[in-house]
C-alpha cells in the first residue's frame, strides 16, 4: 500500500510540474487585425536597448520594451542556448492557441543557420516567436520584463501583444539587431 502511496503521489507531483511549464494554450478571443494601411510591413528588434519596433514604410508606429532569451548575447548558434537569432526573417505563422498569449512565429532557422549549427554538428533549434507572457501559473514567475526569461524568442506583456497580433500580418519582415 505504500508502494502505491508513493506512485501515485510521484504521479500527481509529475503532473502538476508538468501543467506549471506546459499549461496547455486555451482558446482567446483574437484581436481583429488593423486596416491594411495601418499595419506594420517591418518588426525591427534591438536587443541591446531590448526594444521592439513596428514600422511602415520605414516610419516608427509604435515602441515595445521586449525581454529576449536568457543569454541573448551573440547569435542562435544551437538548440538550447537561450539566445535569440540576430538577422532578417518573415513572421511566418499565427498561434492563437499557444502556450503563451498569443505568438507570432519567426521564420528562424534559415538555411545560413542550418548550414552554421550542421558544420558544428548541432541542431540549430527553432520555436521563436514574439510572444506575450505565459498562460497558468507561469505568468507570475517570468519577471517580464525586468530580466530576460525566454528561451530565444521576443515576448512582450499580453495587452502588448494582442496590439502587435492586430497590427502585424503573416508574411510581415522582422529584422533583429545585436
Amino acid at each position: 500500500m505504500k508502494t502505491v502511496m508513493i506512485v501515485v503521489a510521484v504521479a500527481a507531483l509529475g503532473l502538476a510540474a508538468w501543467l506549471f511549464w506546459r499549461w496547455p494554450g486555451r482558446p482567446v478571443e483574437v484581436p481583429a487585425m488593423a486596416p491594411a494601411d495601418r499595419q506594420a510591413d517591418t518588426v525591427e528588434v534591438y536587443k541591446a536597448q531590448r526594444r521592439l519596433e513596428l514600422k511602415r514604410d520605414g516610419q516608427l508606429l509604435q515602441s515595445y520594451r521586449v525581454a529576449l532569451g536568457f543569454a541573448p548575447a551573440e547569435h542562435k548558434e544551437r538548440e538550447g542556448d537561450g539566445r535569440t537569432p540576430e538577422g532578417t526573417y518573415l513572421i511566418d505563422a499565427r498561434n492563437p492557441r499557444s502556450a503563451f498569449h498569443l505568438s507570432l512565429r519567426v521564420s528562424y532557422p534559415d538555411e545560413r543557420d542550418k548550414a552554421r549549427a550542421a558544420a558544428l554538428g548541432v541542431p540549430p533549434g527553432g520555436d521563436i516567436y514574439i510572444h506575450g507572457q505565459p498562460n497558468g501559473p507561469r505568468k507570475w514567475f517570468a519577471g517580464h520584463p525586468e530580466k530576460d526569461w525566454t528561451t530565444g524568442c521576443v515576448a512582450v506583456t499580453d495587452a502588448e501583444m494582442r496590439e502587435i497580433w492586430s497590427l502585424v500580418p503573416t508574411g510581415a519582415r522582422i529584422v533583429i539587431h545585436p
